[in-house]
């Protein structure tokens, strides 16, 4: 995630996503959303809700809310919280029956500023990323809540999801960036651009921006 420019890969080999269905957003996180992945977000909100953390759920979460539906087998959240409040986070952690899934998970953390976590009872994993880049403070000010089956999450403005999703750069991210823009036409692609441009530019590496305009063109055409 972008909450790490030096460990952008820090979380591959963990990511598990897998693609289906062609219906868009909300509907489908209402009406297929396994209740497994209702349970573990449930905690999640639960966790994030009782400390008053600054978060919002990202990942396939997101875009499967905002954008094209599919099918997605962990959580990915994005928290702002001090260096120092990490441990006691993690052990409150415990208490809504998420835990850590390796060793050492708080060197982990400070070497990526990644929490790999997992939920007990559904076994869903749970990424967590621990901003602290202006970019991200701002994504965190800006989301907004959604309900799905009387659950209350925080997602990103569409727009910064697409920053996050051109950062992240995968072909599943690519896939994702087409079914936010096919969901949301009128969406600010100016904004999305200024951040993708200098995210581009801080890790020179051009194709971010490339990329996601030949997106944005071929949907045009």
């Amino acid at each position: 995630m972008i909450c790490s420019l030096k460990t952008r890969s820090a979380k591959k080999g963990y990511e598990k996503f897998e693609s289906a269905g062609h219906s868009f957003g909300l509907s489908y996180m209402s009406e297929r959303v396994p209740e497994s992945l209702l349970a573990a977000l449930e905690d999640v909100m639960a966790w994030f809700d009782g400390l008053r953390i600054p978060s919002m759920v990202i990942g396939g979460v997101a875009s499967s809310m905002l954008g094209r539906a599919r099918m997605t087998q962990d959580i990915d959240a994005l928290v702002l919280l001090p260096d120092d409040e990490w441990e006691s986070a993690l052990t409150t952690a415990g208490h809504h029956g998420i835990v850590p899934r390796i060793e050492d998970p708080l060197g982990f953390a400070r070497r990526s500023r990644m929490l790999l976590l997992t939920h007990v009872t559904s076994k869903i994993d749970i990424d967590i990323s621990l901003g602290g880049l202006t970019f991200e403070r701002e994504a965190v000010d800006r989301s907004q809540v959604h309900q799905v089956k009387g659950l209350r999450l925080r997602l990103p403005s569409v727009e910064d999801l697409l920053i996050m999703k051109a950062f992240a750069h995968r072909p599943k991210d690519m896939e994702d960036i087409q079914g936010l823009l096919d969901a949301n036409p009128h969406a600010d692609l100016s904004a999305a651009r200024r951040w993708i441009r200098e995210f581009a530019t801080a890790m020179t590496m051009p194709e971010l921006l490339d990329d996601f305009e030949k997106i944005v063109a071929r949907r045009k055409r």
